[in-house]
């Protein structure tokens, strides 16, 4: 078995409490921290669509909540023609913790991306701090 499909797994569970009442698009993530614990997350919508939660940003925030600070990968999951990808803001905050794997993965396919690939130049100008 994939070394992965444990996470990915994790992210399609997660992914079944999905609260998604006005898009109806699931989405599901497990985020793996170094010291081998497993955190999920999934979307959680909102009638005001700027106060929906993502399944990312959950998982993040889940695992910050039990002390985890130090991040080996993350897996997204949603049912799509093509592995499904993060939103900026997503990104932006898997880069403060510095994920440095990303899986994105529909029902078929699993895609795994280096987080400087899908969030380029992410420290650049802010502050600056180096990359």
């Amino acid at each position: 078995m994939d070394s992965r499909e444990p996470l990915v797994q994790a992210a399609w569970n997660a992914r079944q409490n999905a609260y998604a009442p006005y898009s109806s698009f699931a989405v599901g993530a497990a985020l793996l921290a170094a010291d081998g614990r497993i955190f999920t997350g999934c979307n959680v919508e909102n009638l005001s669509y700027g106060l929906t939660c993502c399944a990312e940003r959950v998982a993040v925030g889940s695992a910050i909540a039990a002390g985890a600070r130090e991040f080996v990968a993350m897996a997204v999951v949603a049912d799509t023609q093509t592995p499904i990808s993060p939103c900026g803001a997503c990104r932006q905050v898997m880069t403060e913790f510095s994920v440095p794997t990303v899986i994105l993965a529909n029902r078929d396919q699993r895609l795994a991306l280096s987080l400087t690939e899908l969030l380029p130049r992410a420290k650049a100008g802010i502050l600056d701090l180096p990359e």
